[in-house]
């Protein structure tokens, strides 16, 4: 699944992607546009999720 930062949220690094990923932020699911965060990720069932930063040009996995 694709996420992007909900809220007018950006990332400038991975590590800033993950911080915000584990503190259970809202992601947006594309293209469906659900909102999303890491505990309804594992709820449905998901291991890892792809998400977009830096001005959604890159894209990084993320372990649910």
């Amino acid at each position: 699944m694709q996420l992007i930062p909900a809220y007018g949220r950006d990332y400038k690094s991975k590590k800033a992607v993950q911080a915000d990923w584990d503190a259970n932020l809202d992601f947006i699911a594309q293209p469906s546009g659900r909102y999303i965060n890491k505990s309804g990720a594992k709820e449905a069932g998901l291991k890892t999720v792809y998400i977009r930063y830096k001005k959604q040009r890159s894209v990084t996995p993320v372990k649910v």
